[in-house]
């Protein structure tokens, strides 16, 4: 098979082996999605959903509310999260902007082309590829694909890209694989694939649903 056939054998089969979590289908604000990515970053998914419960118990998490709080009392609430006091800082810069020059909204971004709604998310402090991918995948449902660790890493072990590849040539490359209209599925199967089987640290390969779909599985299985 080629590797766009590959591509959605791969995802048929992820499908049928993981369910997407609760908190996908959740009604977050385009806004509190920012918060989360910007606490995520450098931090376990554990430590992020605390942090972010932190700061939802203060107060609604909306730009107006971040902008009335001291950069000391989002650092508290953001204490478990590491690198807290920069994300702190960045959060308030953040709810300013959007107050600001958006007039509280994210929509009139989302509102624009996919590139020139990337263009400006990506010149807002704390905000990079991934980030900015999030928030057009999830909350303006545009066709972009957003990278992070387990699919940096998955996605070279599935030889879908080279070891040396960086985000912009994963990003294209898994938009040429997989269809617009399944990038948000496929975003958070190859997540689920990464955390259960396809570790940075000893790769569950031989309990791997698509490990003979998978270079790295094959061969490890056949030097078993």
């Amino acid at each position: 098979m080629n590797e766009k056939e590959r591509a959605r054998k791969i995802l048929d089969v992820l499908r049928e082996n993981f369910t997407l979590p609760k908190w996908v289908s959740s009604n977050r604000t385009p806004f509190e999605t920012l918060v989360i990515t910007v606490i995520s970053q450098n931090t376990s998914d554990r430590n992020t959903a605390r942090a972010f419960e932190n700061l939802s118990k203060k107060f609604m998490v909306t730009p107006e509310n971040l902008l009335k709080v001291s950069v000391g009392e989002i650092e508290d609430a953001l204490r478990v999260a590491g690198l807290y006091r920069n994300k702190a800082r960045i959060l308030k810069k953040l709810a300013e902007i959007v107050v600001e020059k958006f007039g509280g909204s994210l929509e009139s971004i989302f509102r624009l082309p996919l590139e020139e709604a990337r263009k400006i998310l990506l010149a807002l402090p704390g905000v990079g590829p991934k980030t900015a991918d999030v928030l057009l995948l999830f909350c303006a449902k545009k066709p972009t694909f957003p990278i992070d660790t387990h699919i940096n890493r998955v996605s070279k072990r599935l030889g879908f890209v080279d070891g040396k590849a960086g985000y912009e040539e994963i990003r294209q490359k898994l938009q040429n694989l997989f269809d617009a209209k399944d990038y948000f599925s496929a975003h958070i199967l190859l997540i689920l694939l990464g955390r259960r089987f396809c570790k940075a640290r000893q790769p569950l390969c031989h309990e791997c649903p698509i490990n003979a779909l998978c270079p790295m599985g094959e061969e490890r299985l056949k030097n078993a």
